[in-house]
């Protein structure tokens, strides 16, 4: 109705001057703002990313004192109303009809005829909050009568929800009856039915005349926005009917991904603890209320969009958000989903995201109910909740075996595209460290590999890493991390193949099969030499440590060109403090790796 008013009023409205006063000084800018921008307090102000240019440092600040914001990058500035016609794109009469609407504030018009037009329009979203608390009033009355008496079974000796939680949530229940809210509705209150069908509590039949209820045989779940009005229900079967939840059809009043179930009776909570933990369903907020866990929201689904995000983080000063969905497949596969919405807000910085997993792969209903202490145990869990690039790498190292070949080329790939995204330098470092230490797989020698492995791969540009360009240029500092990486994978190399003969054969026959060199001109005559000695023995086998290290020695060591490598690779105290097949399977993959990079630039 008010895209009506505001297409048939945009010709004609001359606002009463007490009118737009009125909305100068209710509409709030940091309220306004940060439904578009994440916004964090800096001294007096707040300060976020402009959303009018492209920027990676925030410039753009928020004056709340002064109700006021200036972007010290491009220049943009103003009040909300501003702010909102730039964001919008849209005229002035227009966002100020929208703030009116949202602050409850009545038009006046200098024309007096138009502002009876505009209050009459006006007054039918009122209709609309009169018919859905009257519904709720309704459903939750037929909850405590005989009807009602399975599902309050349920919520009771099933949810085990007590008494003042079933009436704090407004929980009731709609009846099988095809036409029972409907009736009540129209014949005992006299509303419109054209006013009923669009709360989407009523739809018309298809194959005949008249309407029927859109809820039945469901125990009712009122949704109501932050004000605390009533605009959508949902509703949950008893009977086995498919699906488990329905929620309300899109009205002028509800859309769903812009509304957090309970964030009314959350957000006191959410800014006392400076944290707002979201999970999934109805059923996992009223049972975390119950036992105190007040700051807790579910997203309507299994979605959760930048606009659901931002009216959180408008509560939480410290920008901490906690997923905590459920542990199976599904679960998994929504938290990766809503990683995904949100990337560019998470992968900056601007929000602090935690991934909760409960224990055994319950959610938050079951906990609550099977353990003992639980408020105490749930928050010590989401104390411990891994950050989400922890998250990320764990479920990348789900299922995979290090020691395989294929799942270590895969969860290095899949680790590097997981970093490449990390604005923050020092998150990113400390990243790299972790999964550095995840490969070594215990062996403290292989840390430093995989990490300079990292920071080179890092350092070139990411076909995915936000739009940047590819391209192969490489700074000094680059190629020279690139050339000691490489170095240090030579000598590993050689290292193994003289100090363990059994594993000499495979490191000959992947250097033959792969085609690979040694890079290196000290490396490239040692191992000639290596050949040359062995070709003097019938079978390589038979040259035992001993034998070749001697022949190596007595060949090359006046050799000027390799007189300063031959005694580190000769030297082998390092390499039997970890003396273990697993260890030395990891050091040949991850040079013969070095070696096939070399080989193909």
């Amino acid at each position: 109705y008010y895209k009506i008013l505001q297409l048939n009023s945009m010709s004609f409205l001359r606002l009463h001057p007490d009118t737009l006063e009125e909305i100068k000084e209710k509409v709030n800018i940091y309220n306004t703002i940060s439904e578009y921008v994440v916004l964090k307090k800096r001294g007096k102000n707040y300060v976020g990313l402009c959303p009018f240019h492209d920027e990676k440092t925030p410039s753009f600040t928020v004056n709340s004192d002064k109700q006021l914001y200036h972007c010290f990058g491009c220049g943009a500035g103003g009040n909300a109303i501003k702010f909102l016609m730039e964001i919008r794109k849209e005229p002035f009469n227009q966002v100020i009809l929208e703030l009116a609407k949202q602050y409850k504030i009545p038009i006046k018009d200098s024309n007096s005829e138009n502002a009876e037009t505009l209050r009459e329009r006006i007054s039918l979203q009122d209709q609309l909050y009169e018919i859905l608390a009257t519904s709720a009033n309704y459903y939750e009355h037929l909850l405590h009568e005989p009807i009602g008496k399975q599902a309050l079974d349920y919520l009771i000796n099933k949810r085990l929800l007590k008494p003042e939680t079933i009436s704090k949530f407004n929980l009731g229940y709609a009846p099988e009856g095809w036409e029972t809210l409907y009736s009540y509705l129209i014949k005992e209150k006299n509303y419109p039915v054209n006013l009923l069908e669009q709360t989407g509590m009523i739809k018309p039949r298809d194959k005949a005349s008249g309407y029927y209820d859109t809820f039945r045989g469901r125990i009712m779940i009122p949704i109501k926005d932050v004000q605390g009005h009533i605009i959508a229900f949902g509703g949950r079967s008893i009977n086995n009917q498919e699906p488990k939840y329905l929620n309300s059809p899109e009205t002028s009043l509800f859309s769903k991904s812009k509304i957090l179930f309970a964030l009314n009776q959350a957000y006191k909570s959410i800014r006392t603890l400076d944290q707002a933990i979201v999970v999934e369903g109805y059923f996992d907020v009223i049972s975390l209320h119950e036992v105190g866990i007040e700051n807790t929201v579910a997203s309507l689904g299994t979605t959760f969009s930048k606009t659901q995000l931002r009216k959180l983080l408008r509560y939480t000063d410290s920008k901490q958000i906690v997923f905590n969905f459920d542990a199976d497949n599904a679960g998994i596969k929504a938290t990766q989903r809503m990683i995904t919405e949100i990337e560019p807000l998470i992968y900056s910085g601007q929000v602090q995201l935690k991934i909760l997993n409960l224990p055994n792969g319950k959610d938050a209903d079951e906990f609550i109910q099977f353990n003992q202490n639980s408020t105490e145990k749930y928050y010590g869990l989401v104390n411990d909740a891994p950050l989400w690039v922890g998250w990320q790498i764990q479920q990348i190292l789900l299922n995979k075996d290090l020691k395989r070949a294929d799942h270590f080329e895969k969860v290095v790939k899949e680790m590097i595209i997981v970093l490449s995204k990390l604005s923050d330098y020092n998150k990113r470092e400390y990243y790299i460290r972790y999964c550095s230490e995840v490969l070594s797989q215990g062996d403290a020698r292989l840390i430093p590999i995989y990490l300079k492995n990292f920071q080179l791969q890092l350092a070139k540009p990411i076909a995915n890493n936000f739009n940047s360009k590819k391209s192969t240029k490489f700074t000094p500092v680059n190629l020279l991390l690139e050339d000691q990486l490489l170095k240090e994978a030579e000598i590993n190399l050689l290292k193994v193949y003289l100090r363990y003969s059994e594993y000499r054969r495979r490191i000959s026959k992947s250097l033959e099969f792969k085609n690979l060199f040694f890079n290196i001109q000290e490396h490239r005559v040692i191992w000639t030499k290596i050949l040359e000695t062995e070709d003097s023995y019938q079978n390589n086998d038979k040259a035992d440590k001993a034998q070749l290290i001697y022949k190596l020695q007595e060949t090359i060591w006046e050799s000027p060109l390799v007189k300063t490598c031959i005694s580190q690779i000769l030297s082998f105290s390092e390499l039997e403090q970890h003396e273990d097949d697993e260890r030395l399977d990891l050091i040949i993959k991850a040079s013969l790796i070095f070696l096939e990079k070399a080989s193909l630039k």
